[in-house]
């Protein structure tokens, strides 16, 4: 093997072994909080995992006087936490509607603690959400909406393939797979390859037995929308797909609001159950 093959090589390996850091982008520090937007919310502590991995998950549960209204349980993409000002907007869009939120942050994110996350924790992190809003809040699942956003809508989609007691799922901006997104983002050179976190929503998604809302903006740079109609292809009825023109990776629901307001609406009302 020459120099040049033993480089490639190298980087390769580096690659492997940091891609952890790339992945996954937390903040420690908070931007804001939901009261400094006018939401009323409570901090509660979440455990979850087990052993040395075993965290608290930092979360606020803003709720709704309403004790039937729906209930989402909101996870967010790979960088920052919950109290960057783009999580708190997206909260205090769905409370306006009447819904109950929660927002967690995963291990590793903002001020929960349980070390750095990986694929494996993540999932168990939603889990832990979920077990929250059914055993200590007492709310239906079939009063449950899992929305996720961006890396979240992948966490979301793996959630409901093991929730089907679920109202419905909701992923907004998402991807098919954590490989093919990198392979998007290189020009095509088969880096896909080297991604051990897998986040293989295209083919999870077919095992679905709830509702589905795929919400994805046009000129979404980061993630192309056509991996959105992908995943809405693959996926069984009920699903609906939402193409927002001119909506970015974060601002579809900015761009389109009146749109956006009109999509949640009808498909919460739709599969409340």
């Amino acid at each position: 093997m020459g120099i040049l093959g033993i480089a490639f090589l190298g980087a390769c390996i580096t690659f492997w072994v940091t891609q952890n850091d790339y992945i996954y982008e937390p903040a420690s520090t908070l931007q804001t909080t939901p009261e400094r937007v006018g939401l009323k919310a409570d901090t509660i502590l979440i455990s979850s995992g087990t052993g040395g991995g075993r965290g608290d998950l930092f979360s606020w549960w803003i709720a709704v006087e309403s004790k039937t209204a729906p209930t989402l349980l909101y996870l967010h993409g790979n960088d920052n936490n919950i109290g960057y000002v783009r999580e708190i907007e997206y909260a205090r869009r769905m409370h306006e509607l009447g819904y109950n939120v929660l927002m967690i942050d995963y291990r590793g994110y903002g001020k929960s603690t349980g070390g750095k996350p990986n694929e494996a924790k993540v999932y168990e992190d939603a889990e832990s959400a979920w077990n929250y809003l059914l055993n200590q809040q007492h709310i239906s699942a079939s009063h449950i909406f899992i929305y996720g956003h961006s890396l979240g809508g992948a966490i979301a989609i793996e959630l409901a393939t093991r929730h089907p007691e679920a109202a419905g799922v909701i992923e907004e901006s998402s991807f098919t797979s954590m490989p093919a997104v990198v392979t998007t983002m290189s020009h095509n050179l088969p880096t896909g390859i080297l991604i051990h976190e897998k986040f293989d929503s295209l083919s999870k998604v077919a095992e679905l037995k709830i509702p589905l809302l795929i919400i994805h903006g046009t000129w979404d740079k980061i993630v192309p929308y056509h991996m959105g109609q992908q995943l809405y292809d693959a996926a069984p009825q009920p699903k609906t797909i939402a193409l927002i023109e001119g909506g970015t990776h974060e601002g579809s629901c900015i761009v389109g609001q009146v749109e956006c307001r009109r999509i949640f609406s009808t498909f919460v009302s739709q599969n409340m159950h």
